[in-house]
């Protein structure tokens, strides 16, 4: 209060001292150097808080100095010339100096309104620029996306309503109007509305948010999601190419959020060959042994080594576990250590895996000049001859 009555004070000593002066010229060109000497002053300022800023790198500090920079000045540049037209107009009494003070409460709103945008806006930017890993955990970027838009159109409209009323406009009918008139906008842009309450649903439910790998196979829909607005959502697939995706499609698709997941599966199966099957119970008491131990595979989760099945030239084995990571490079890595020493206990163990065979049996009387049955390594010349014929498939 002490330093607002000392500016008044000032001000109107300062224009008690500039009303002595008879010719309204003189006093409008000495208003107009005292606005350049606030100007540049400010500019100073302004420029010296902004090289602070950069050291500190502070969001919420930067984003103020952004937005009140160029405002701030044009605000300056407002009140001088509308100080130097009440100048005028006292002095010669001019109509078009009778609506001046109307025109500087609606400059001053749209400036200000202005000044708040630009803030958001450069706050927004910021935070997205920081990274997912340097945010807080309650604010993702999803989120910060949703706030930043609702809070521009809130300070639009409640601008807008502001400036009508100041013309003398009646808010009243214009709301009432605005019910009528919203009722025929609905139906005619219902799509459009859809899609904006779909953005609004995906910024409340966040079921992903911007980074997070996500998809929609039965739209045929995957990459990682870059953008969330109110109509639209820009994903870039994994060939890098961008695709945009009406928010209103989200609420009647399934959508899997790989991004989330806690773990990564591996499950495979491995083939033995039927001669191999007296070692089998070591060969799985071992590969179980081996993924106990192994420093990327989860423990805390299911993991199985299993006989599951007789194929047509193999023991089916599955390995059923899951690592630790989730990064797909690392798992990559992982699985491919698991695999090759899940080979390397199967050959230590005497056995081998498993490729398509064919076993034909052809009786005695069909083979000729082979030999005797003793011959052949055979007990019996009852038995039958077995010719073994090894082909892999194709």
């Amino acid at each position: 209060m002490v330093v607002q009555d000392l500016t008044t004070q000032y001000i109107a000593e300062f224009s008690q001292w500039i009303s002595q002066y008879e010719s309204w010229f003189v006093q409008a060109l000495i208003a107009l150097l005292v606005v350049i000497s606030v100007h540049i002053c400010t500019r100073l300022v302004l420029r010296r808080l902004g090289g602070r800023m950069q050291h500190n790198r502070r969001i919420w500090g930067e984003s103020l100095l952004h937005a009140i920079r160029l405002p701030l000045q044009i605000i300056i540049w407002i009140i001088g010339l509308m100080w130097m037209a009440d100048i005028a107009h006292l002095e010669t009494n001019a109509v078009i100096f009778r609506k001046i003070t109307r025109l500087h409460e609606l400059l001053i709103m749209a400036t200000l309104s202005w000044t708040v945008i630009r803030f958001i806006s450069r706050w927004e930017s910021l935070f997205l620029s920081l990274g997912p890993m340097n945010v807080p955990s309650r604010v993702d970027p999803t989120l910060a996306m949703a706030i930043s838009k609702l809070i521009r159109v809130v300070v639009f409209i409640a601008t807008g309503l502001m400036i009508l009323q100041t013309l003398g406009y009646s808010l009243s009918g214009l709301l009432a109007f605005g019910g009528v008139g919203g009722v025929a906008v609905g139906f005619a842009s219902k799509d459009l509305l859809a899609n904006f309450f779909g953005g609004v649903m995906i910024s409340m439910d966040r079921p992903f948010r911007v980074g997070d790998w996500v998809s929609a196979p039965e739209k045929q829909i995957e990459g990682t999601v870059e953008y969330i607005g109110w109509r639209l959502t820009r994903i870039r697939t994994f060939d890098k190419r961008p695709l945009y995706v009406p928010n209103s499609l989200f609420a009647n698709i399934s959508v899997v959020n790989p991004s989330r997941m806690l773990n990564r599966r591996i499950k495979q199966v491995i083939g033995l060959r039927y001669c191999d099957s007296e070692i089998m119970p070591n060969i799985l008491a071992d590969m179980r042994s081996f993924l106990a131990s192994h420093p990327e595979i989860d423990d805390n989760q299911l993991c199985m080594v299993n006989f599951v099945s007789f194929g047509e030239s193999t023991l089916n084995i599955q390995v059923y576990c899951f690592t630790r990571t989730c990064d797909w490079a690392k798992y990559l890595l992982a699985q491919e250590d698991v695999l090759l020493n899940i080979v390397r206990i199967v050959h230590e163990h005497g056995g081998d895996i498993a490729f398509p065979t064919t076993t034909l049996e052809l009786p005695g009387s069909a083979v000729s000049g082979m030999g005797s049955a003793e011959e052949m390594g055979h007990d019996s010349p009852k038995q039958s001859i077995v010719a073994k014929i090894l082909a892999r498939s194709h």
